[in-house]
């Protein structure tokens, strides 16, 4: 198969795909021999039928369809590849006349990635962050991992108290009808982490263990269930157990339980400056999100429908994953939302829009400043990747075959971006200015 590119117009490319007579009447023939057992022919018990008996009876081009089929599996590919084409859409495929013993042409028209001419990406105006770590945000990092280090003690001498975690069963009804969901045993609730609906928590405060606690709380108007909106309701409550939040104190010997540091002061400092990494990465994608915007804002071009539409669908799968995290399907989420398919995609699609564009403008940028990725930097982006799976570079490599040029691109973009970021405006963050009241128009005078 030869390709011949023919012609561009906007993201639209026209290329010919031609196959030699011989490579066409391979994949008649090989057609034949896959569908000779569909055929059913008088005097040929079926699948022995000549394929020039087939031919004679139901067509001469009975297998034309197929065979161009078949040759487009791997030729539409290659083509793309060989004109170094990168398409966002099904192609419009024309075939010429076939005739025996000549070659076959195939016009193939089809839109790919939109390349645009991007203006003004050097020199974005981008407001700084500043960020500082304070004494008060290295305590509260100690403060989360006591928690984690922490355990529970079963309370026998004293009433439920905020904060403790109370073993209960529940059972909840509004007008006297128990509802699905309204029931459970040996539930574990910590008080006052708002678990349940506002007030609920709060009744079981001041409680004993074994006491039996009927719990009259109203739904929010806007909770997910339509049903129990706004409405009264009445959970019987039994305590089994109340268990107390046991912290270890921060010391030198907690420092050294959980970290590689004998002393706390050793751990206060790494603390302190892996947020100030973490600090500095988050003020530095703020920034670079900022100025991608501000490009965008900059560069009015038109974004193919087909590429929003592909990039909803891809939010709408990392959205199901997400959930999925939670133990929560995307059905079940659009039910608790009130929302159908279409909603959730027209809800999407701003976003979605806003993305492609941005794409767009950073493959431009690429071209533009003649960006390029170095095999090392492939290779490290692969490692990153293969560390997911256990996977070295290679596996890697074997495993994505063609689709490596995502990694590729993906390391062309970074470098785009930092590139920009690089030769970026930084500014010192405006101040708030105060709003002027604005004047009360006189009524006599508007009428």
């Amino acid at each position: 198969m030869k390709a011949t590119f023919i012609s561009k117009e906007g993201n639209n490319t026209t290329f010919t795909m031609v196959y030699t007579s011989d490579e066409f009447e391979n994949a008649v023939v090989d057609s034949y021999k896959k569908n000779k057992d569909k055929f059913q022919v008088n005097g040929f018990r079926r699948g022995k039928a000549p394929r020039k008996m087939i031919e004679n009876l139901y067509g001469a081009d009975i297998f034309y369809d197929d065979a161009l089929n078949n040759l487009l599996q791997t030729g539409y590919p290659d083509a793309l590849n060989e004109l170094n084409l990168e398409v966002i859409d099904q192609p419009r495929l024309k075939v010429d006349d076939i005739n025996k013993g000549e070659d076959v042409t195939i016009t193939a028209t089809v839109a790919c990635f939109p390349e645009e001419e991007v203006k003004d990406y050097f020199g974005i105006e981008v407001e700084k962050i500043d960020h500082e770590v304070t004494d008060e945000d290295v305590q509260n990092e100690l403060e989360r991992v006591q928690k984690q280090q922490s355990r529970t003690e079963t309370v026998t001498d004293r009433k439920t108290e905020d904060g403790d975690t109370v073993v209960i069963d529940f059972d909840g009804s509004v007008d006297g009808e128990h509802f699905d969901g309204g029931k459970a045993e040996n539930f574990e609730l910590k008080l006052g982490s708002g678990q349940f609906i506002p007030g609920f928590e709060d009744q079981l405060i001041g409680k004993d263990a074994g006491e039996e606690v009927n719990v009259s709380v109203t739904f929010p108007e806007d909770y997910g269930a339509k049903d129990l909106a706004g409405k009264d309701a009445l959970f019987e409550c039994k305590i089994h157990e109340i268990k107390k939040e046991i912290l270890p104190e921060i010391n030198d010997e907690f420092a050294s339980d959980v970290s590689e540091f004998e002393t706390l002061d050793e751990y206060k400092k790494d603390i302190r400056e892996r947020l100030e990494k973490e600090d500095n990465e988050r003020a530095e994608n703020i920034m670079k999100d900022s100025m991608l915007q501000k490009l965008h804002n900059a560069n009015d071009i038109d974004v193919p429908d087909v590429m929003v539409e592909d990039e909803i669908t891809s939010m709408l799968q990392e959205m199901s994953q997400q959930l999925a995290y939670q133990g929560l399907s995307l059905d079940q989420y659009k039910q608790y939302l009130g929302m159908d398919d279409k909603m959730m995609r027209d809800q999407a699609r701003d976003e979605a829009r806003n993305r492609v564009a941005k794409r767009i403008l950073l493959r431009g940028v690429v071209n533009q400043e003649n960006i390029d990725a170095t095999e090392d930097e492939i290779n490290k982006e692969l490692e990153e990747f293969g560390k997911q799976y256990g996977q070295s570079v290679d596996e890697v490599k074997k495993m994505l075959g063609d689709n490596i040029k995502y990694f590729e691109d993906d390391v062309k973009t970074k470098k785009a971006i930092d590139l920009m970021f690089e030769k970026a405006n930084f500014v010192e963050p405006k101040k708030e200015e105060e709003k002027e009241e604005a004047p009360v128009a006189d009524a006599e005078e508007e009428k």
